[in-house]
Order: C-alpha cells, then sequence, then structure tokens
C-alpha cells in the first residue's frame, strides 16, 4: 500500500500541523498548495507506474538484463523534468494560484509553501522511481520501509519547524523538502545494492532505440491519463475555493479522508501492476485473470473497512486535522460523502493497477479523458446545489473511471493475449 503515498501524506502533515494553529486563510493556503504539488507531482506518477509495469514485465520475461537499465532510465527522466519544473516555478505558481482562485490571504499563504517546496522536485520524482523499480520486483517490504522513512522524517521536522520553531508555512516546506532528499538517499543506497548481482549497464541497452520509444510512448498515454484525473481534482479544489476559504478548507480536511482511503485502494493497485505485469510478460494469460479477480475481491474489503473506520472516527478525526469551530462543522456537514466513496472507488482503482500493468496506457487514457467529461457534465447538472452537488459529481466521477475500465477489460484480455509480441 505505498503506491504515491509520499506526497499526499506530507500534505496531510503539513496541513495538519498548520491546521493545529487555528487560522483558517493559512490553513487554506497550505492546503490549497499542497493539493497543487499532490497534482503536479502526481502528473509525472508515469514514472512510478511505467516503471512498476516494465520492471514486473521485465521478470515475467527473465530479462534480467533490463533491470538496471529501467532504474537508470527512470532517475535520467525524473532529474531532467525535475530540474523543467524549477526553471519553470514563477510562471507556474503564477499559473496555478492564479487558476485556484482563492482569497488573497489563502494565495499570498500558498505562494511561501510553493516557492520553498518546489526545489524537492527532482527528488519527489526520483523517489518514485525508486519506489516503482522495488515495486515492480515485489519488494514491497523495502519500497514501504522507504515509505515510512520518509514520513517519519517529515513528521519530525515538520513538528520541529512549524510548531517548536514557529517557522509556520515556511517550516512546514523545508520539512518535506528534507525528508524527501534523506528518502532519495535511503532508497538509492538500496537499489545500489540490490543491483550489483545485475549485469554491467551498457550504454547501447541503456539507450536501445525501440525501448526508449515503447517508454515513451506508454509514458506519454500515462501522463495524459493523469493529466486528465488531475484536471478533475484541481477543478473540484477550484470550486470549492470559490466558495470561501472556509469550505476550501473544510473540502481540504476531507480530501485528506480521500488520500486515507486511496492508501489502503493503491496498495491493491500496486499489487495488480506488479501481478499482471509479471503474468503479462511471462505470457501468462490464467495467471493475469486470477490476479485480477484477487485484486478486486480484497479490493472491496478494503473498501468496506475503511468506510466502517470513516463512519465510526470520522468526526474525531476531522478535529484532529483542524482547531477550527467552522471548518469542523461543514467538514462534517459533507463527512457522507467521503464516507460512501471507497466502495465507489473499488474498480477504479482496481483496474487501473490492472490495465498499467499490462501497459494498456493507449485505453486507459481514452477512458479517463472520457471519465473527466462525465464528472465536468455532472458537475453541470448538480451545481445548483452548490458543495453538495461538488462531492456528488466527484463521487459520479468515481463510479465512471471503474466502471469504463471493467467494461472495457474482457476485449483488452482476448486482444492482448492473441498477440505474441507486447504491445508498444
Amino acid at each position: 500500500m505505498v503506491a504515491n503515498l509520499t506526497t499526499p501524506l506530507i500534505g496531510i502533515v503539513s496541513t495538519t500541523a498548520i491546521g493545529r494553529l487555528g487560522d483558517a486563510t493559512s490553513l487554506g493556503g497550505v492546503a490549497m498548495a499542497s493539493v497543487l504539488f499532490d497534482c503536479l507531482f502526481w502528473l509525472f506518477a508515469f514514472l512510478r507506474m511505467s516503471t512498476v509495469a516494465f520492471t514486473a514485465q521485465s521478470l515475467g520475461a527473465g530479462e534480467m538484463h533490463e533491470l538496471r537499465a529501467i532504474l537508470v532510465r527512470g532517475l535520467i527522466v525524473a532529474a531532467l523534468v525535475g530540474a523543467g519544473l524549477i526553471a519553470l516555478q514563477i510562471p507556474l505558481a503564477a499559473i496555478l494560484l492564479g487558476a485556484m482562485g482563492g482569497s488573497e490571504g489563502v494565495t499570498r499563504a500558498a505562494r511561501t509553501y510553493f516557492a520553498i517546496r518546489i526545489w524537492s522536485a527532482p527528488l519527489a520524482l526520483a523517489n518514485y522511481v525508486v519506489l516503482g523499480w522495488l515495486i515492480g520486483q515485489a519488494r514491497a517490504t523495502l519500497a514501504l520501509g522507504v515509505q515510512i522513512a520518509i514520513n517519519l522524517i517529515n513528521m519530525v521536522a515538520t513538528l520541529l519547524l512549524v510548531l517548536t520553531l514557529d517557522l509556520g508555512i515556511a517550516g512546514a516546506a523545508m520539512a518535506a523538502l528534507i525528508a524527501e532528499a534523506l528518502g532519495l538517499l535511503i532508497g538509492v543506497a538500496i537499489a545500489h545494492n540490490l543491483a550489483q548481482d545485475h549485469l554491467p549497464l551498457s550504454r547501447a541497452t541503456l539507450f536501445d532505440r525501440d525501448t526508449l520509444m515503447r517508454m515513451l510512448a506508454v509514458n506519454r498515454d500515462i501522463m495524459i491519463r493523469t493529466a486528465a484525473l488531475i484536471a478533475a481534482f484541481l477543478f473540484f479544489t477550484a470550486q470549492g475555493a470559490r466558495s470561501g476559504d472556509v469550505t476550501l478548507a473544510a473540502n481540504a480536511v476531507l480530501h485528506n479522508f480521500l488520500l486515507i482511503s486511496a492508501f489502503f485502494l493503491d496498495g491493491l493497485a500496486n499489487a495488480a501492476e506488479q501481478l499482471c505485469g509479471r503474468a503479462y510478460g511471462a505470457r501468462a494469460r490464467d495467471e493475469f485473470s486470477g490476479a485480477v479477480r484477487l485484486v478486486v475481491f480484497w479490493g472491496f474489503g478494503f473498501a468496506l473497512a475503511v468506510t466502517a473506520a470513516f463512519a465510526l472516527f470520522g468526526p474525531a478525526l476531522i478535529d484532529m486535522m483542524t482547531a477550527s469551530p467552522d471548518v469542523r462543522r461543514i467538514a462534517r456537514d459533507f463527512l457522507v460523502f467521503v464516507i460512501l466513496s471507497p466502495s465507489l472507488a473499488v474498480f477504479a482503482f482496481a483496474f487501473d493497477g490492472v490495465y498499467i500493468g499490462a501497459t494498456w496506457a493507449r485505453d486507459m487514457r481514452n477512458l479517463m479523458v472520457a471519465s473527466l467529461a462525465i464528472f465536468l457534465a455532472a458537475w453541470l447538472a448538480l451545481r445548483s446545489f452548490g458543495n453538495t452537488g461538488l462531492w456528488g459529481a466527484l463521487l459520479v466521477h468515481y463510479a465512471a473511471r471503474g466502471g469504463l475500465q471493467a467494461l472495457r477489460y474482457p476485449a483488452m484480455l482476448r486482444a492482448s493475449f492473441r498477440q505474441a509480441p507486447l504491445p508498444g
């Protein structure tokens, strides 16, 4: 249960620490900036997803010489993308914060956080690659260890810088930067130790044209798919911001519940990526189908458990995340939508993992764009209900994502296992 976990949990810790100060404007600013980083880094989550798929498929096909090359290629791309984000930080901040539509105070607080945390971009993206490489080899314990280290470091640094040294928003951003840097050092050390037994990496292997073109094609489609998903969440956040600082802060608190739910359901998606990727590389159809059934079954089990936990402990968690009475009241009013979300999201997360593991990236891209269109149509139909309609549209989006992929899955299975070569 470690996919995409570090970035959102860092945001949760930052939001919770600032929330304890009792200032809705500061909380709204950090919450808005944290969502932006969730989305900005998430846009490049193909670095983790494709690394998992290619690593697992190489294992299934017995191509052990490719493992080190997959890791190095990913780290090179992460460094280039991260450097680009740092270079473009001023226009990025202006465009993204302007699009969110927050108040002057919230935007000023968010800009402070953004200006510091953006320097963690190459580190966070490289951590995606290392995480994907470990998960692709079914080394989930090591991957979880790296994630735990990053988040413990972030928690300690946030408590020290925000609540002890009183550095406020800047302290929360600096804590995130420190955590990503130390986490990458740990991850690279683990990867180096594991790769010592692999064959030496030649330049010809690293820059093989056919392999690079396949990687770029899959990464392109996953990036477009992720951009469509991010657009839905950015739209959700922006509409909440236009409802006022208190509603924005309440939605941000409840968004953390969605991230907690995703923590459990993403664990199943990770399992699907690794198991389906390995079976796909070995061309084992029965094993592939069995992995899909297993992931969906356990997905519903985890969803029911999370739903029960939110129903029982939701109010207490809201009180822990914010000290503002107004934010607490509004968050409780909309808690029911969070309680319903895990069951509606099971197919979405499970089949994301299946499609990624099999590198069905083009179809996944097209289905996600269709889901975004359904989300926007639902919001238009429900917009007269205000924030209630906005949350309702988000639940429709969850259901559309999973439903479309589930309907398309049988045809993809038949077509893929009739073909001998892996799709490009």
